[in-house]
């Protein structure tokens, strides 16, 4: 596919698997991330098999965000498509008992992350009648317990995607998210704080989608012909049927 994708989160996770997907597909790649040695190799493995720039920076440092867009070379400047995948849950517990900086974390990644990548790359997008994928979750859709504020910025995501859906809609750039529920990744690491033994048990008793299932469905959704918008997609494992509702054989 001869099209530049840039995927934000690309360091870990969906948005790695992604990366890897879109490079065997012949796309050209922008990778963001914060963590600077991971990025590093992650560009060196894709630059065998396509053109890779690499983009340091924390998608809740506003400036950041706008200076290294910025300074993207002129190759690298003419943006198709945007995967909006950083994003992060950080903690689980019930709202009286919540830690403020939690709540600042993830509503600064996962909302105004978002807006601050999408606002600097929409001039490229409605240039090239682009398309915007935002990564969004299960938790777009219902409300668990003890995640309300991660539940409230994903929300949020599902918001700023119809809203930049409609907005866009005279542009002719498509605009959709896809919704995973739960992915075998670093997530519920992070969101446990490095507690690898609490973390693994999440995953534990049934079969997780792998965020290689994900960037299979993100390359789908980007190669349907250019009158194809696929607007909201939600996708599970087979054992899941919602957030707090799985299937689990821990016999």
């Amino acid at each position: 596919m001869n099209k530049t994708a840039f995927v934000s989160g690309a360091t870990s996770g969906i948005g790695q698997a992604t990366a890897r997907r879109f490079a065997k597909e012949g796309m050209k790649l922008v990778i963001c991330g914060r963590r600077l040695e991971r990025l590093q190799a992650l560009e060196e493995e894709l630059s065998k098999l396509t053109e890779v720039h690499s983009l340091n920076f924390d998608v809740r440092n506003k400036k950041s965000v706008e200076n290294s867009i910025a300074s993207l070379p002129e190759e690298f400047s003419n943006i198709d498509i945007l995967i909006n995948n950083a994003g992060n849950a950080h903690g689980l517990d019930p709202m009286q008992e919540g830690d403020i900086s939690d709540w600042d974390a993830m509503i600064d990644i996962n909302v105004k992350g978002l807006l601050y990548v999408s606002k600097a790359l929409l001039p490229s997008l409605i240039r090239n009648k682009g398309q915007i994928i935002n990564i969004g979750s299960t938790a777009a859709k219902e409300v668990y317990p003890n995640g309300g504020v991660y539940c409230a910025s994903k929300h949020a995501v599902d918001a700023l995607t119809i809203g930049l859906r409609i907005d866009l809609n005279k542009e002719g750039v498509r605009v959709g998210a896809v919704h995973p529920g739960m992915v075998e990744t670093e997530f519920s690491e992070v969101r446990f704080k490095g507690d690898r033994d609490k973390a693994s048990k999440v995953y534990q008793g049934f079969r997780p989608l792998q965020a290689d299932d994900l960037a299979d469905i993100l390359y789908f959704v980007c190669s349907r012909p250019y009158h194809v918008n696929i607007a909201d997609l939600v996708v599970l494992s087979i054992d899941q049927a919602s957030s707090t509702i799985v299937n689990k054989n821990l016999n």
